[in-house]
């Protein structure tokens, strides 16, 4: 397993084939983001389950791969359509995976991404809010 074998799992994955994960991910993985740490194939598993139960489309376009050794780096796009974002329309989330490899699977997986553009600029009320802010910050 190497980063771009990652991204192509990535890239096909969905709600009914998230059993290709099991060859992704070793064991003890750590994995984290903007919202979550979690320590466990077991954990990541339940996680993954829950996200794409709840949502409408979660699909990854990637862009670059990048890997010396046992890390690497993947940049990708996220279109993401949650009934409860945006009224269910997609929404593009850039953002970049860190990964490390132990064993030939990930042991390590850090997303980095704006937890703003993904989920407050989205929600009715507040999405206002926060996007009359960024545009008060940049006058």
């Amino acid at each position: 397993m190497d980063v771009a074998q990652v991204g192509e799992v990535y890239q096909k994955l969905d709600k009914n084939n998230l059993h290709r994960l099991d060859a992704v991910y070793h064991d003890k993985v750590v994995f984290e983001d903007a919202a979550h740490r979690l320590e466990g194939w077991s954990a990541l598993q339940e996680y993954f389950s829950a996200l794409y139960e709840n949502v409408h489309k979660c699909q990854f376009v990637i862009q670059e791969r990048q890997q010396v050794g046992d890390s690497g780096f993947l940049t990708w796009t996220m279109e993401l359509e949650h009934p409860r974002l945006q009224k269910g329309s997609t929404i593009f989330v850039n953002g970049v995976s860190h990964l490390k490899f132990k064993d030939g699977k990930v042991i390590y997986h850090r997303d980095y991404f704006d937890l703003g553009e993904m989920l407050y600029e989205n929600l009715p009320v507040l999405g206002k809010l926060i996007k009359s802010i960024k545009r008060r910050l940049g006058q």
